[in-house]
């Protein structure tokens, strides 16, 4: 059985704390803690590209667990900002591992909701075709596209990376997932001419109805009742996106955290990166929803093995 064993994480250490920029943009203490939830975000150096945040997730894959690349049988990286259009980020990270020739490597196109997705798809994959060790990368620097004049962009999105190790030794299984699509809403988070634009109020407005909805369908299909889920991992849009999901779901605080303040929304892995806290913890099961870009959204269910 196929499912998570481990998750290596990497945060850049450079930071542009918010603080610094309220009277650029108008903006008071309580609208960064309370509404966006963000004092710093995190920027990667103009050296480091999309795969370099990959490797850098890898090695604190590393300290974490022994693992021998001669094992790994493929690799996937989930990104919209990649190194080049062509080759696949996969390939440039396949290679800078120097991982063997016969293990496969692709690239997933999605955003926000691209951790959920890849779950899903990496391990069928893996699955159908024998595999018994992947790696599953989520790398998505905004700071290529962000406009740092933009107040609904460059105030929220920071550089970071995870990998999650699938394997057939795992310390989380992943249960029946739930999908979503509202293509014709696509232009409300989009990139024109390699800037990003993100029409804030629609973001929030569209997490709030179909999130909470989402998350109900996905615990009936894996014959839980929401109450009985220990955590809930929802994509850290912003803060006052996650606490409107919790409050429509009347959910405690303590169940559903938010933990970005630090380094910002860091779209794919903002959930890899919750995660990683979740080894040592107790909860049995947790929820992970992933929303934004596409519009798209995706949940599913992890119990601990």
């Amino acid at each position: 059985m196929l499912g998570i064993e481990e998750i290596g994480t990497y945060l850049p250490i450079g930071r542009i704390s918010n603080y610094d920029r309220k009277s650029q943009f108008g903006i008071d203490d309580f609208f960064i803690e309370e509404k966006i939830g963000v004092r710093r975000v995190s920027v990667k150096s103009p050296e480091e590209e999309t795969s370099d945040l990959c490797l850098s997730a890898f090695e604190d894959l590393q300290r974490r667990i022994s693992l021998n690349k001669e094992e790994i049988e493929a690799v996937v990286v989930v990104t919209q900002n990649p190194d080049y259009n062509i080759p696949h980020t996969s390939a440039i990270v396949h290679g800078k591992l120097g991982l063997p020739s016969r293990c496969a490597a692709f690239d997933i196109s999605l955003g926000c909701s691209g951790f959920v997705y890849a779950l899903s798809v990496f391990q069928a994959f893996m699955a159908a075709n024998g595999m018994k060790r992947g790696l599953l990368f989520t790398a998505d620097p905004y700071s290529k596209v962000v406009d740092p004049q933009d107040k609904n962009t460059t105030l929220l999105f920071g550089d970071g990376a995870a990998v999650t190790l699938i394997s057939e030794h795992p310390r989380f299984v992943t249960g029946r997932s739930t999908f979503g699509t509202l293509g014709s809403e696509y232009q409300k988070l989009i990139c024109r001419d390699s800037t990003l634009f993100m029409n804030g109020r629609a973001i929030f407005n569209f997490a709030a109805k179909v999130v909470p909805d989402d998350l109900r369908e996905m615990a009936a299909k894996n014959g839980i009742a929401l109450e009985e889920i220990d955590r809930f991992l929802i994509h850290q849009g912003s803060k006052i996106i996650v606490d409107t999901i919790a409050a429509k779901l009347g959910l405690p605080a303590e169940k559903v955290p938010y933990a970005t303040q630090d380094y910002g929304n860091t779209v794919s892995s903002t959930i890899p990166i919750l995660l990683q806290n979740e080894f040592d913890g107790t909860a049995r099961t947790i929820a992970i929803c992933g929303f934004g870009v596409g519009l798209s959204w995706a949940s599913s269910l992890l119990r601990r093995v």
